[in-house]
């Protein structure tokens, strides 16, 4: 069993889960022939059970200390993704309001946290590269269009002659439905970044019909990590 592996669907550009091996290719029935906005993607884990509790601890209750855990995770994804380096890692940033909120941004904790592991040559953090320019409402309970239209304009790129023709290692804690992602990679893409992927550390799974997932074991892919150590 591996990491779950996450592949964009063709047409929306979001990400498609399963315990697939990673080059093997997930998109929805309808939306096969248009191009994914994001290369590929890999989470460590579902977001149910104990990694949603760390999780939760690090984002709401301000353990900080959880970030190291979930770094050493995030670093097994990345390792998945067998991205050729040299790749710049860029966490998705908050809004300065939400930021202000919780005293730090999540994604980048947890990323800082990964490029401690030995595994992580050649990968360089940037986290003055993309910015949140407007705090969007929440996004929960909301369909895939409407998540989209409320995440469209809320990124920008500063210095894009820093990523011009660069590959980017995009990182966030969890992925629901692909729709932040695939806007980041959009806007960075715009901006002269040659490929984008995706490593989160879990990633919410539901069954949607045809497109119904595996239910993923993390606890497997964490005895892999411990195996690595």
């Amino acid at each position: 069993m591996q990491p779950i592996s996450i592949d964009t669907c063709e047409i929306c550009g979001e990400g498609m889960a399963g315990l697939a091996r990673l080059d093997e290719i997930h998109t929805c029935a309808a939306c096969r022939e248009a191009r994914p906005r994001f290369q590929k993607a890999c989470a460590y884990g579902s977001y149910d059970g104990e990694l949603r509790q760390l999780i939760h601890l690090l984002k709401y209750e301000q353990v900080t200390p959880a970030g190291n855990l979930l770094g050493e995770m995030l670093a097994v994804a990345i390792e998945k993704l067998e991205i050729p380096h040299p790749v710049l890692m860029v966490p998705v940033p908050l809004h300065s309001s939400k930021r202000l909120q919780r005293r730090f941004n999540q994604a980048e904790l947890i990323a800082r946290a990964a490029l401690k592991r030995p595994v992580m040559p050649g990968v360089e953090l940037a986290t003055n590269l993309l910015m949140r320019q407007r705090a969007a409402v929440s996004q929960v309970g909301l369909t895939r269009p409407q998540r989209a239209e409320n995440i469209r304009g809320a990124f920008r790129v500063e210095h894009p002659e820093q990523i011009s023709g660069r590959s980017i290692l995009l990182i966030d804690d969890v992925l629901t439905t692909g729709t932040t992602a695939s806007e980041c990679a959009r806007v960075l893409r715009k901006s002269g970044a040659e490929k984008v992927w995706v490593a989160t550390v879990a990633r919410t799974l539901k069954n949607t019909g045809m497109n119904a997932v595996a239910e993923p074991d993390f606890e497997i892919a964490r005895s892999h990590h411990r195996n690595k150590k």
